[in-house]
């Protein structure tokens, strides 16, 4: 895998995704708009959560929007501890994983480790091409020329197309991982997803994330003690050096930490 280098990301070829359709909450039985005075609302609670632990705003969250409230989940340190806190809080609450075709098999064990421990079985949501026919039709690996289209096949078109008929779903962004995360609020309405956005984890540190894990034996990704702080699809992931970014090995050679689905 290369180095993060200078090279610039490959323009991100612009497709129409909802074709005029509703989408996320708006295509929800009933549907949720986002009027101002619901907005208002929501910048309300957010503030008003802002010194509450995560689990009061998951159980905020699932007792304000469920049952059309879910998570999607990449199998994450911060994304194991909001399932484990799930499983206290609403166990019924729907979890799904973007299978993008390309993940580490560590990564796709855990779902099985999820099930075993919490009884949740987490449902894969995928792409409507195999990686082989997806490399085909691209004449080989598009993640190694444009890893921005990559990611937008293989995991937004598919989260879009995840988010409707929800209300509302967690996040598991913390605002110290990264300055696109930074300003997250706890709660707030996501416009690229067209749905309400809980960040539980907002607040927290890495620190907090691993106490949680080490205190309660939480299941996690076996990568994470190689080098693999943050862990994405296997091609595109490496392990970090030391004094790193926490998500400098993800796109290593293009300048990209972020596959879109947390950024404006």
């Amino acid at each position: 895998m290369n180095e993060k280098s200078s090279q610039p990301d490959p323009p991100l070829q612009v497709f129409s995704i909802d074709s005029g359709e509703p989408r996320g909450a708006l295509a929800a039985d009933p549907p949720l708009a986002p009027t101002d005075e619901f907005l208002a609302e929501l910048e309300s609670d957010s503030l008003k959560l802002e010194s509450a632990t995560p689990q009061e705003i998951l159980k905020w969250a699932v007792d304000r929007f469920a049952p059309k409230f879910t998570m999607a989940t990449a199998f994450g340190p911060e994304g194991m501890t909001i399932i484990h806190m799930l499983a206290e809080i609403a166990p019924d609450t729907p979890v799904f994983n973007l299978e993008t075709g390309y993940q580490f098999k560590e990564t796709l064990d855990l779902r099985e480790r999820v099930k075993q421990r919490y009884g949740i079985e987490v449902e894969y949501k995928l792409p409507d091409t195999t990686v082989a026919e997806y490399e085909a039709m691209h004449g080989g690996p598009l993640y190694e020329t444009n890893p921005n289209q990559c990611c937008f096949d293989r995991k937004l078109r598919v989260l879009h197309e995840s988010a409707k008929g929800w209300h509302a779903w967690a996040s598991a962004i913390r605002r110290d991982q990264s300055p696109d995360r930074a300003k997250a609020p706890i709660v707030g309405w996501d416009k690229k997803f067209q749905l309400v956005k809980v960040s539980p984890l907002a607040n927290w540190t890495k620190k907090d994330v691993w106490s949680l894990i080490t205190k309660h034996d939480i299941p996690y990704n076996p990568l994470h003690d190689q080098g693999y702080p943050s862990v994405g699809c296997q091609p595109c992931t490496r392990a970090v050096k030391v004094g790193e970014d926490e998500r400098a090995g993800r796109w290593a050679g293009f300048q990209k930490t972020e596959c879109g689905l947390h950024s404006s």
